[in-house]
């Protein structure tokens, strides 16, 4: 049995971002967070937005080394499996990547020991300063690797000069057309996801009876956030939308399985896309939603798989499910958030059982919704690394075996397979335990709810602990 090594190279690749890729999701939206909470403790003095801070931030530190480890491994992989691309790509792609380098990682490195570990050696507003640098390098990390993304999805300001990839214009490369739309897309998506990663903690310290009064402010916090973001992830989406089509009218007919270029044509809510016989089958339409979605005409026009070769056709089943998986999971969002809205208004948002039980399941579907719409992005991106210019089965090196990648793909899934697990146990820990209370800790009839034998108790046991 021969080993295909461009599959096993893009299998690779994939399991190593898939992993890595949860971090940032994370972690960029933490780093945020964290900046608003101290904020809130120096310009208010309440010892709770410290308590909190203080939580998050040691989760913020186990994730963020998590997310170092599993991204310095990406590198290696552009020159032992995707060397052609690389050399064809570097005057580009390099420079950006540095770029990231210069700014993101030594201003994370400048502040980030001050954050974990400067708490009792800078007054307050350097601390303050310090969270700030660190969210802000967290998103200038994003800029850059996105830019680079954008630009593999749909180039610009480049020359080609003997199969070499060249600069023209940097300004074009870096805001190349699809960048603006993915950077606003991913960011809020990560934020959007680091959000309800947070209500789910919040809302088992709630039912666990502990911690109320730091339980009380992340969920409120938060639920307000989220009644911007999700609104606002929605409507990037849809604009993300329009810009891929102009763009990238193969990767939008694959998502939608469109097969023929057509007017007025339905939204597809669920089919199985048959790619042998060009067909959908138990396919469940709504008619002209399609068109109004993805041209806002009710007459718009969409294209067809039909219009492109059949070598040059992304995928169609993969994204297909993958995009209905993240804008599924959009729609409950969203749901959440309006009935925060309905509770808050009743006064009954941090007592209500059910919707507790509801942020508890909610907690983790933010980043399957980020795999579901990286897996969108990336598969409908095939055939190529470089949109319409470079294919997939030309960025490997001819030297490549299957075997030699097959090895390296069994190691990077042994070591993930325990470093991640090992992470996220720890994580967990650090949520069971809970934040630290200090001696001036907020009382449950300070935070507005009955002050029950029950809970002042296991509050002490946790302050203690």
């Amino acid at each position: 049995m021969e080993l295909d090594p461009v599959f096993l190279s893009r299998l690779q690749f994939a399991w190593v971002i898939a992993w890595h890729i949860l971090m940032p999701a994370f972690t960029v939206g933490l780093a945020s967070f964290i900046a608003v909470l101290e904020g809130m403790r120096l310009f208010t003095g309440r010892e709770v937005y410290l308590r909190v801070s203080m939580f998050w931030i040691k989760i913020f530190s186990v994730s963020f080394g998590m997310g170092v480890v599993s991204g310095v491994i990406m590198p290696f992989q552009f020159g032992t499996n995707w060397s052609r691309f690389s050399d064809a790509t570097a005057d580009i792609i390099g420079p950006l990547l540095a770029y990231e380098g210069l700014t993101a990682f030594f201003l994370e490195a400048a502040f980030l020991g001050v954050l974990l570990f400067g708490r009792k050696l800078v007054p307050p507003w350097a601390h303050f300063i310090a969270a700030l640098m660190v969210a802000l390098g967290t998103l200038f990390s994003s800029f850059w690797i996105l830019a680079a993304n954008s630009w593999m999805q749909t180039p610009a300001g480049y020359e080609l000069i003997d199969g070499r990839f060249v600069p023209r214009d940097w300004i074009e490369i870096i805001f190349n057309p699809s960048f603006p739309y993915r950077l606003g897309h991913t960011v809020v998506g990560f934020y959007v996801t680091t959000g309800f990663a947070v209500l789910g903690v919040a809302a088992w310290l709630l039912r666990s009876g502990r911690f109320y009064s730091e339980a009380k402010i992340m969920l409120s916090m938060t639920l307000w956030l989220l009644s911007v973001l999700v609104p606002l992830q929605i409507l990037l989406g849809d604009e993300h939308g329009l810009n891929t089509r102009e763009h990238q009218p193969a990767k939008l007919a694959a998502i939608e399985a469109r097969w023929e270029t057509e007017r007025q044509v339905p939204l597809t809510l669920f089919a199985i896309p048959d790619e042998s016989a060009e067909t959908n089958r138990f396919a469940i339409d709504v008619p002209y939603l399609g068109s109004l979605i993805l041209t806002h005409s009710l007459d718009g026009e969409v294209k067809g798989l039909k219009d492109f070769p059949v070598e040059d056709r992304p995928p169609v089943a993969i994204p297909f499910f993958a995009f209905r998986i993240m804008v599924g999971i959009g729609l409950l969002m969203l749901a959440m958030v309006v009935a925060s809205w309905w509770l808050r208004w009743r006064d009954k948002l941090h007592d209500n059982a059910w919707y507790l039980r509801a942020c508890l399941f909610m907690g983790p579907l933010g980043f399957i919704a980020v795999l579901a719409g990286w897996t969108t992005t990336e598969v409908g991106r095939q055939p190529w690394t470089v949109y319409g210019l470079m294919r997939t089965a030309d960025s490997v090196p001819p030297s490549l075996t299957g075997g030699d990648v097959l090895i390296s793909l069994l190691g990077y899934m042994a070591v993930y397979l325990i470093i991640f697990p090992a992470g996220i146990m720890v994580m967990v820990r650090m949520i069971r335990k809970g934040p630290v209370a200090g001696p001036e800790a907020d009382s449950p009839i300070e935070s507005g709810r009955p002050a029950s034998p029950t809970l002042i108790q296991v509050r002490s046991e946790g302050d203690v602990s």
